[in-house]
């Protein structure tokens, strides 16, 4: 779980993140949403740790980052994964090299024991035939699921994706957003999504964050986006035609 609590961030006289507050809880998928320059990258950094915020609190797990050693922020992140929006695959390196990079980096593993979780992994993301292959040979697709494999190679408690389903066609897109709920809810891990994509809030938003200008304006479940009357949300969301079908049903069926 993790709880942000009236965070505020500026760069200058920009300021960018005013007064939010919310929680992200564990098991869930939970989408942040907004129009560019909303906020939602600087949101997802400070909850990275990458920016610190101004003004206000997080805590993860009921531990405060702001009162956390150097030691244990760096432990922190070592719980956190990461699915970067173009993949950020090591091209010089196989699908298995990439996935074993971070327990190289961070762990005193055998050879075989690393091994042993970079084949686990793959599995479960259904890469079992590509670990010699690179990311020039391989779809977009499957680069997107060498790097949750990579994102969760360390058991972390916690996900962060980044546009995750950048780039890829609308049924590769699904399969990606099922595979991340799925391994959320399997490993219980608090994962926080950064989208444009209306396809995912639809099928996995589990809780949505809504940001405009710098400010939570709304949050709720993909069922409640539905029904809400703001009107920030509703222009944002039903810019999307198959929102706009969706939302038609909905009326016509509560008629």
């Amino acid at each position: 779980m993790i709880e942000v609590d009236n965070i505020h961030k500026s760069f200058g006289d920009h300021h960018v993140l005013k007064g939010i507050s919310t929680v992200f809880e564990k098991g869930k998928t939970n989408l942040i949403i907004g129009q560019s320059g909303s906020g939602k990258t600087v949101f997802l950094k400070c909850l990275l740790g990458l920016f610190e915020p101004d003004e206000g609190n997080i805590c993860y797990n009921g531990q405060l980052y702001s009162e956390l050693s150097i030691k244990q922020r760096r432990n922190l992140r070592q719980e956190m994964g990461m699915v970067f929006q173009g993949s950020a695959l090591f091209d010089s390196m196989t699908v298995e090299g990439n996935v074993m990079f971070p327990l190289d980096m961070f762990t005193n593993q055998s050879k075989s024991e690393k091994q042993d979780r970079v084949d686990f992994v793959l599995k479960r993301v259904n890469l079992i035939d590509a670990h010699k292959k690179y990311p020039a040979e391989i779809s977009g697709g499957m680069q997107k699921r060498v790097a949750i494999a990579r994102a969760i190679v360390m058991n972390p408690k916690y996900l962060f994706c980044d546009e995750p389903n950048s780039g890829l066609d609308p049924k590769t897109a699904i399969l990606i957003d099922n595979l991340i709920h799925e391994i959320t809810q399997e490993y219980d891990i608090t994962t926080i999504i950064n989208t444009h994509d209306m396809n995912s809030v639809m099928e996995i938003g589990e809780k949505i964050i809504f940001l405009k200008n710098g400010f939570k304006e709304w949050e709720g479940t993909n069922k409640e986006i539905f029904k809400t009357e703001n009107t920030a949300v509703t222009d944002f969301v039903y810019s999307s035609e198959l929102f706009k079908k969706v939302r038609q049903m909905y009326i016509e069926e509560r008629n």
